[in-house]
């Protein structure tokens, strides 16, 4: 089944009668100044890892070099003296020797990448020592009369080629994802008082530096706050930060004040802790000095390291790996469950089969979930501004059985696999007018945003320790962000595999709140 034509299904089972039973949805939104609105209606790319990209590069050194000498063996030692294993062994090992000696010569870097003369510089010298450090090997270990010169000549000079005309080529990409803004680290820089000018100072003038500072925020209107630090431009106060980085691509929070205002700095982390970016403390004009290994580095600039965005880099990618590749076979095993649901809710009561619901997704983006219907349709609620309680009269007969049992939520695997705006495991993607009482989620209890540094899941640590369903009092509510919180934290690939696990029994043994 293509993408495409399954969220067609998706869209033709869910608009023909979705639309006479939506209610207005109002957003609350700050207000941002005219230069912080300005940004953020610039158009952003999607952000890569270096750390990520690295890696790949590895990987493609290996495969290319392995390639190349196998294909010189195969083609010309084999049909000469037949098969040898030594020919093999030392393919891979010479491969893995030389990715070590790149790593070593510390030229996988992608500011390294961009250039030509340092990394081709580096890379023909490690390639060379690599090669005499094995023809030293087999000289002692007497395998030298058995390898043949030609061959390693040939392997020599095109494993070579073959790496010149990568690196030619990812010089190429790079240069293109560095020009889309891809490799930047978009920062905010919080102080525009004369440490913060300073900052920005040191940050911009540092050569192939991958910071790109957006402007500063400040919550001061004396003549300490500057409008423009070092060509930097104000964007606002600091409770605006939380929703410029919610409308825009923010990397890192960037703290320009000195580590005495610990007061001040405390205050502004409350706010801004729940934004799924890396925030650090800025150590540049700061006269106390820690050991080297207390800081992290912006190039040459010290900071100190306060909170990190969760789930980044090659944690990302195996994330990704798991919804997709888990997430597609559920999706096949749950096809002919979801045949007989559909049918039953079409039967039923009249009205669509699936039922779409705004909810908050990762960094507070709205997001549409799909569900089996299980209200009426003419007593839908797409906002969930009212909750579902015991015996509710808007739910029908077979809504009951796919709410209690959780069907009702199958169809958000096509989130997942398709949409890939839900993850298998995460905290629940509440309603966006979820309440408890008359007061939504987030003025209910502090630190609520938090939640949504990850993206949602299907299922998540909450539901399995048995906080699913009606939120009729603090508690409940207080002990979901909790647990959401301690998986973010603890996650792992495992730690998802354990609660997918862990969710079919606690469907059946923890459901006594899910009406």
């Amino acid at each position: 089944m293509e993408p495409l034509n399954a969220r067609s299904m998706l869209d033709a089972a869910t608009s023909a009668a979705a639309k006479p039973a939506d209610q207005p949805f109002v957003e609350r939104r700050r207000r941002l100044t005219p230069a912080a609105l300005e940004v953020v209606n610039q158009k952003v790319a999607r952000a890569y890892s270096p750390i990520v990209i690295a890696g790949f590069v590895r990987l493609a050194d290996f495969t290319l070099l392995s390639l190349v000498g196998i294909t010189l063996y195969v083609g010309y030692v084999m049909p000469l003296s037949g098969f040898n294993w030594v020919y093999p062994a030392e393919v891979v090992a010479v491969a893995v020797a030389a990715v070590i000696c790149f790593q070593a010569a510390d030229i996988y870097q992608v500011q390294l990448f961009r250039g030509q003369l340092r990394q081709m510089t580096r890379m023909i010298s490690s390639w060379s020592f690599v090669f005499l450090l094995f023809i030293g090997i087999s000289f002692f270990a007497k395998y030298g009369s058995e390898i043949s010169r030609l061959w390693l000549a040939a392997f020599y000079f095109l494993g070579l080629a073959a790496l010149i005309a990568e690196r030619l080529v990812l010089r190429s990409l790079v240069r293109g994802w560095a020009r889309q803004g891809r490799l930047d680290r978009r920062t905010i820089v919080v102080g525009s008082d004369s440490n913060g000018e300073q900052l920005v100072e040191a940050l911009e003038g540092q050569e192939d530096s991958d910071i790109h500072v957006l402007g500063v925020f400040d919550d001061r209107n004396d003549s300490r706050a500057l409008d423009t630090c070092a060509g930097a431009q104000k964007l606002g106060k600091v409770d605006d930060i939380v929703e410029f980085a919610r409308r825009t691509r923010v990397d890192l929070v960037l703290f320009a004040l000195p580590i005495s205002a610990e007061t001040r700095i405390l205050e502004m982390l409350k706010k801004l802790w729940v934004l799924p970016v890396d925030i650090r403390l800025s150590a540049h004009t700061n006269k106390l000095r820690f050991r080297p290994r207390s800081y992290s580095y912006l190039g040459e600039v010290p900071t100190l390291d306060v909170f990190e965005a969760p789930i980044t880099d090659w944690d990302l990618v195996m994330k990704w790996l798991f919804d997709r590749v888990v997430g597609s076979l559920a999706l096949l095993a749950a096809l002919p469950v979801m045949g007989l649901v559909a049918l039953a809710v079409k039967l039923d009561s009249p009205g669509p089969v699936l039922f779409r619901q705004k909810r908050f997704g990762f960094n507070n983006e709205r997001i549409d979930v799909y569900k089996f219907r299980s209200m009426y349709h003419h007593q839908a609620d797409p906002t969930a501004s009212k909750v579902v309680t015991k015996n509710d009269p808007r739910v029908t007969r077979v809504g009951r059985f796919i709410r209690k049992t959780s069907l009702d939520e199958l169809p958000q695997l096509f989130n997942v696999v398709f949409s890939g705006n839900l993850s298998l495991v995460g905290p629940r993607p509440h309603a966006v007018q979820g309440k408890l009482q008359s007061r939504l989620f987030d003025e209910a209890v502090d630190g609520y945003f938090a939640r949504h540094r990850v993206k949602p899941g299907i299922t998540g640590w909450a539901q399995i320790n048995g906080w699913r369903g009606e939120i009729d009092n603090e508690e409940k509510i207080q002990k979901r962000v909790e647990f959401d919180l301690y998986y973010i934290e603890n996650w792992s690939v495992l730690f998802d595999l354990y609660i997918l696990l862990k969710t079919p029994i606690s469907l059946l043994t923890k459901n006594e709140n899910a009406y």
